[in-house]
């Protein structure tokens, strides 16, 4: 079965940075667009950024366009999530996420807190 796991959140303090992991498994990883979700609390889940089977395209958010890169790697079935500069307004859990034939898989999520 599909199953996502993601890793590397913690406390951080502004402008600092953080790299998260997602470990990919049950599915062909390098078929898919894998993308990043976050949910800050008491709101919705949003999306984040996403990337392309090959690696090549990635898009973001508005939001986070030129703090957040995000990257894979087909060998390893992962995909990672770097994020630079964080401010008050990024601390949520992030989730790693992919659609398959209509049905979206999240993993557990990691969660982020920025604070001084």
């Amino acid at each position: 079965q599909v199953q996502l796991v993601e890793s590397g959140g913690g406390l951080v303090q502004p402008r600092g940075s953080l790299r998260l992991s997602c470990a990919a498994s049950g599915f062909r990883f390098s078929l898919y667009t894998m993308k990043w979700d976050r949910q800050a609390l008491g709101k919705e889940r949003l999306w984040v950024a996403s990337i392309s089977p090959d690696g090549r395209s990635t898009h973001y958010t508005d939001s986070v366009k030129g703090r957040f890169t995000i990257d894979r790697d087909n060998d390893k079935n992962t995909v990672v999530l770097q994020l630079n500069s964080l401010i008050t307004e990024d601390p949520a859990v992030y989730f790693c996420s992919v659609l398959i034939f209509g049905s979206t898989f999240w993993g557990q999520g990691t969660q982020i807190t920025v604070s001084s």
